[in-house]
């Protein structure tokens, strides 16, 4: 098989295994796949409309999002102190606490299912790096996208 074939079943193999290691981790608070990936976005607070952007749904979608953070007590809305007419959506510090365990899971799934050393993954992420640009010039793929149902 030619390498750029052997690219694409390898990624594709990664991404459904890395999902079905995550989906099995208890975080202890009853969330969506949406919310979860809401959090991983916001390391620092954000503007919704870049959020929405970035995730590539409307606005209503991540306002949805947020009334679930809130009502959990994950996140919290405040105005945008640089554009009073803007929302910004942050963690709280339960929120944060969730992230950073999060993050934590996401670095031991992928060290366990690729097997790979802490060197290795740095390389792999750097060559997904250089790409991402390409990647993302036409958006957010649509399997990628946050449901706007």
């Amino acid at each position: 098989m030619p390498g750029d074939a052997q690219v694409f079943v390898w990624i594709t193999l990664l991404n459904g295994r890395l999902a079905e290691h995550i989906a099995q981790v208890d975080l202890g608070v009853d969330i969506g796949k949406a919310e979860k990936q809401m959090i991983v976005r916001l390391p620092h607070p954000k503007r919704m409309g870049d959020l929405a952007r970035e995730v590539g749904a409307l606005p209503s979608t991540v306002t949805a999002i947020a009334d679930v953070l809130e009502s959990k007590g994950l996140a919290e809305r405040e105005r945008d102190p640089a554009d009073r007419r803007a929302w910004l959506l942050q963690l709280t510090d339960q929120g944060y606490a969730l992230r950073k365990r999060m993050v934590a899971e996401i670095g031991a799934a992928v060290r366990t299912v690729t097997g790979l050393s802490e060197n290795e993954i740095e390389q792999l992420a750097g060559l997904l790096r250089k790409s991402s640009g390409r990647l993302l010039e036409n958006g957010i793929p649509e399997v990628m996208r946050l449901c706007d149902n």
